[in-house]
């Protein structure tokens, strides 16, 4: 049973409460027209409570989604905007020690070894986050298959036949890239069982892997005169055009990765030494040259729209809460507009990439070797600086050679 006020009626949501609440939310930047909306949500509920005689120490989602019950025929968009002021009313509440935990249940061993997995991930193989958010979901899904309906998992689980008969069963329909995905994720999860002492021996190559052909393509690029376009499509008399603008430079002059840009912290920028303090992928630490351009448009975006804010990011979010960007994603979504704006259509995923690949299109058509390219774009390993050998066509037309004629000519 729910617990209610046990001393008399239920005074409610206090007043110091819900101020509190909304003066956090104003110093992260929230508007009033939006904080008197919350205000206004929380007046109901407060009210609600009363009703229902709902002891303030043991409000939780349950009570919320009660209390939502209300709405039942109201529009989408307000429901979803009531719902979120109860949910982070409620963590606000339980950061303060006002409102209890909830109680945790004992977590299942399907959530133990994913979670276990994903540690392993993060902390012994060093891999990036996005990368585990690749790993993760798939070994997830194959733990949910292994689950005997109560957490437990299936006594031959991690046996090369059912790992095997697991990949067959979702093979079905599936793309080879999202096929190699998963042998990827599998392989790794089957080693991380082999360390851990879950199984015996080592299952990795009881995985079979998907064929993929290297180097069997020429990268899609974007050409000097389509990032210009591109670039000089952002609207710099405004502060989401001068923070777009930034993040379009540093991509096309610098190459950087979307997950650096966002990783990008004010710390990072070393204005007297003239570098950026690149944190890349599988933890590596790099310095690169903060050239002129580009450390005049973070210098302007700094000092002009940036503003205060808890976060270190150097790139926050333009709305309310005033934090860094959510991750490679919101890069991305900057940079598919920007092709919008130019009337660009690539013919390819990954938006924000065609400026690595164009620069290094670029490097290589103005004589530069692929050290220097690998260099450049921080590559671990040549293979990844290989294809951009393709790319240059006029040079590859030099050592080919002449098609044969009839009668040997």
């Amino acid at each position: 049973m729910k617990a209610r006020n046990s001393v008399g009626s239920s005074d409610g949501l206090p007043a110091r409460h819900v101020d509190a609440f909304l003066d956090r939310l104003r110093a992260a930047r929230y508007s009033e027209v939006t904080l008197g909306k919350k205000r206004r949500v929380l007046a109901a509920f407060s009210l609600w409570m009363k009703s229902q005689n709902i002891d303030l120490a043991h409000l939780d989602e349950s009570d919320a989604a009660l209390f939502m019950k209300r709405l039942s025929n109201a529009p989408a968009p307000r429901v979803q905007f009531e719902l979120a002021v109860l949910r982070l009313f409620l963590v606000y509440l339980r950061n303060e020690g006002i409102v209890h935990l909830p109680s945790v249940n004992c977590q299942s061993a399907v959530a133990d070894i994913h979670d276990r997995y994903v540690d392993y991930l993060r902390q012994e193989r060093g891999l990036a986050k996005n990368s585990v958010l690749v790993y993760g979901p798939f070994i997830r899904d194959f733990l949910d298959c292994q689950d005997v309906g109560n957490g437990t998992v299936l006594p031959d689980a991690f046996d090369a036949v059912t790992i095997r008969n697991h990949l067959l069963a979702r093979s079905r329909g599936r793309s080879g890239e999202y096929m190699r995905l998963m042998t990827v994720s599998l392989r790794s999860f089957c080693h991380f069982l082999f360390l851990r002492g879950y199984t015996p021996h080592d299952l990795y190559e009881s995985v079979p892997t998907v064929r993929k052909c290297r180097q069997s393509s020429v990268p899609t690029f974007l050409t000097p005169e389509q990032e210009e376009v591109i670039i000089a499509s952002t609207d710099r008399s405004t502060p989401r055009g001068r923070r777009d603008y930034a993040i379009l430079l540093l991509l096309a002059r610098l190459g950087l990765r979307a997950g650096e840009i966002v990783a990008l912290e004010l710390g990072d920028i070393r204005w007297r030494s003239g570098e950026l303090v690149i944190h890349g992928k599988g933890r590596m630490v790099e310095h690169v040259p903060l050239l002129s351009d580009v450390g005049e448009a973070l210098a302007s975006y700094l000092q002009t729209d940036r503003g205060t804010s808890a976060s270190r990011r150097v790139f926050l979010r333009m709305w309310a809460p005033r934090v860094g960007l959510t991750g490679p994603a919101a890069i991305g979504h900057i940079v598919r507009l920007a092709f919008v704006r130019a009337d660009f259509r690539p013919a390819c995923r990954g938006a924000a990439h065609l400026f690595r690949h164009g620069l290094a299109t670029m490097m290589i058509r103005s004589g530069a070797s692929m050290a220097e390219i690998a260099e450049v774009l921080r590559h671990r390993s040549q293979d990844s600086t290989a294809i951009y050998a393709k790319v240059a066509f006029e040079e590859l037309r030099g050592v080919a050679r002449s098609w044969p004629t009839t009668g040997g000519a």
